[in-house]
């Protein structure tokens, strides 16, 4: 959150996954009546941008002086819960407008014009994590300092890796809600006793990261950090977790998990829990009423996967 790390520093460890968004964009042929048509949950035909309802494709139009164009966005994930869906959305849409136009945007770009569009043209509250896994891909840690970021590769052997991820077992909860909303309701400025929770999570990053990378570090120590930062992270907003998911999670833990966590900013969303493999059973019994979801680490970040020229010229008026 900017708000915290602008003050405090800040640090994540974040990986992508196997779980896609797909953003399709060419110009829209002169046929119409209309000069701008979007496919999302809903359908627009607009003839002027400042009509177009759903204000991220709406102001990312304008960022980048898009005109005349039909775009189609599918997804493998609901929207709004808690696995960066909107960032994936921006961070694509913004490669595929480049692309479009026949330019090349690097990853920092990418990601730095996504924060851009979602934290000031759109005004959401939120932080900056999702928008830059999206757009760099891989297992990171990143560290935020004042109005910048890094990301630094976790090195990690590749039998360490597939040891991790299969030892993690993620549930949809069946609750979706606006992160903004949440972070709104649980803004980092606060008591002292919140501030307080967010230094020790921060100060439990460098703690995880040793457990990945050190060969003489149990990786289940790594079940029982997320139970710890999760305990910490409930305590720092009311908003962040619910009765229901309170006795979804030690319901879990009660059936052999070593820890987890709720994903994203809290509310809703997806489940996530640390399982050593003769637990997995019983856990998944325990979880029987949730949609299971298994997946598998990516590498990848945002990327073109078709590319075909388009002749454009503007209509000048």
């Amino acid at each position: 959150m900017e708000d915290y790390f602008k003050e405090n520093n800040g640090a994540v460890i974040s990986t992508t996954f196997d779980k896609y968004c797909y953003v399709n964009v060419r110009h829209l042929p002169r046929f119409f009546d209309y000069k701008t048509e979007i496919t999302y949950s809903k359908i627009e035909k607009v003839k002027n941008i400042e009509d177009i309802n759903h204000p991220a494709i709406r102001e990312a139009m304008k960022m980048l002086n898009m005109h005349e164009i039909r775009l189609i966005y599918e997804a493998d994930l609901p929207a709004r819960s808690g696995l960066g869906t909107s960032s994936s959305f921006s961070v694509g849409m913004l490669n595929a407008f480049y692309a479009l136009k026949g330019k090349y945007a690097d990853k920092k770009k990418l990601a730095n014009e996504a924060i851009y569009l979602e934290r000031v043209l759109c005004n959401e509250v939120g932080g900056w994590q999702d928008q830059i896994a999206a757009s760099f891909g891989g297992f990171n840690r990143i560290n935020f300092k004042e109005n910048d970021y890094e990301v630094l590769p976790i090195i990690i052997s590749p039998e360490r890796k597939k040891r991790l991820n299969d030892n993690l077992l993620m549930f949809f909860t069946g609750f979706t809600r606006f992160s903004s909303d949440v972070q709104k309701t649980n803004n980092v400025s606060g008591t002292d006793e919140k501030r307080a929770r967010l230094k020790h999570m921060y100060e439990l990053v460098n703690e995880a990261e040793q457990v990945l990378v050190s060969k003489s570090r149990d990786i289940d120590d790594f079940g029982r950090l997320l139970d710890i930062t999760w305990r910490l992270k409930k305590g720092t907003g009311a908003a962040i977790s619910t009765d229901t998911i309170d006795e979804l999670y030690e319901k879990g833990i009660a059936a052999g998990a070593m820890g987890g966590k709720l994903l994203g900013a809290g509310g809703g969303g997806f489940l996530v829990f640390y399982v050593q493999p003769e637990k997995q059973k019983a856990v998944k019994e325990a979880m029987k009423n949730l949609m299971y979801i298994p997946f598998k680490f990516e590498d990848g970040g945002t990327r073109v996967i078709h590319y075909s020229p388009e002749a454009y010229e503007a209509i000048v008026k």
